[in-house]
């Protein structure tokens, strides 16, 4: 029989131990593109967090060689080595970081959504929206609060073209701030004591 089509294994046994068998070249070309994209990541990151975190200087080099390449060819390549130079090195603690990154984006963006939701909710025509405010933010100056309420109100109520925002923006600041206090566990300076 022709060995070429002899029922003998060709070397692939199911029953081995797939942690013995050398890493094939699909699993080498995604664990290489994810560290590329990794790299893209820390690209994203403003340059204050870059320098925050702890990576070997030749990383930093590549980081900044991308950064000044203008081509676009000459970025897939930059990118393609920044990739290359992270094999060398331990990805994890960059994975940790761009997540904490990322992570404080989406809890910024969140909190700005409730302090826009909870001022739509202030300047509705709604009796109950300052109690339930009162209620989650007990440290409020009520006073304060329903004074940029009316303003937002009078400022809304006007033409679009004469609007000036004003009120609507510091109703929103003292939302924000009072949300951030309130996270904090403290009061801000500018706010009292409910009366």
């Amino acid at each position: 029989m022709n060995s070429k089509h002899s029922p003998s294994h060709d070397g692939f046994d199911p029953e081995d131990d797939l942690d013995e068998r050398p890493p094939s070249r699909s699993m080498l070309k995604r664990a290489s593109l994810a560290l590329q994209e990794l790299g893209q990541q820390l690209l994203d990151m403003p340059a204050s967090r870059l320098a925050e975190i702890d990576m070997p200087e030749r990383l930093r080099d590549a980081l900044d060689g991308y950064k000044t390449t203008r081509s676009f060819e000459g970025k897939r390549r930059q990118i393609q080595f920044i990739g290359k130079v992270m094999r060398t090195i331990d990805a994890e603690p960059l994975r940790e970081a761009v997540a904490q990154y990322q992570l404080g984006h989406a809890h910024n963006a969140l909190a700005l959504h409730q302090a826009e939701r909870w001022r739509a909710e202030l300047i509705a025509d709604d009796k109950d929206a300052v109690t339930r405010w009162v209620a989650d933010f007990p440290d409020t100056d009520v006073q304060q609060l329903r004074t940029l309420i009316r303003n937002a109100r009078k400022d809304a109520a006007l033409e679009p073209e004469k609007r000036s925002g004003r009120a609507y923006r510091e109703l929103f600041q003292f939302i924000k701030r009072t949300m951030e206090a309130h996270d904090k566990g403290d009061a801000s300076p500018d706010q009292g004591t409910n009366t």
